[in-house]
């Protein structure tokens, strides 16, 4: 076996060395994150702002398409959908037989809940994955 195969488990490391570098390495990609998230906030902020004014050239020009040397820009027209009633939408959609109106997924807090409380009574068709984790946290 090469020293390139060793794994950290294999090096016996000490534990609380383990633990002191996982928590440096965590404190460090926090600091790189907060400072990638401030960045890119900035930049999303200025791009909007282009949005806009180009946004405004097609208003005002009455176009939906420009093409210029650097690249082309369009005006769309993005709908969103949204209830502030969901028991009305779900009354809607059971009345109607439209069940595709909404995403497929399930709400992982709510099926938990759900299962702890009627073991006997899993939906057909449920795939479930247990994996450990390891939590590490800080001593304070």
């Amino acid at each position: 076996m090469s020293t390139e195969d060793t794994t950290v488990e294999q090096q016996q490391i000490p534990l609380e060395k383990l633990v002191r570098v996982y928590i440096k390495m965590n404190q460090v990609r926090s600091e790189l994150k907060a400072k990638w998230e401030t960045e890119d906030k900035l930049l999303k902020e200025k791009m909007d702002s282009i949005k806009s004014a180009l946004l405004e050239h097609c208003k005002a020009h009455d176009v939906e398409s420009v093409r210029t040397t650097e690249g082309t820009f369009y005006r769309t027209v993005k709908t969103q959908f949204w209830t502030g009633d969901w028991d009305a939408m779900n009354k809607f959609i059971i009345e109607h037989g439209v069940p595709d109106l909404l995403e497929k997924r399930i709400a992982q807090g709510n099926m938990k809940t759900w299962l702890e409380d009627n073991p006997e009574k899993v939906p057909p068709g449920l795939n479930i994955t247990k994996e450990y984790a390891i939590t590490i946290r800080r001593k304070v």
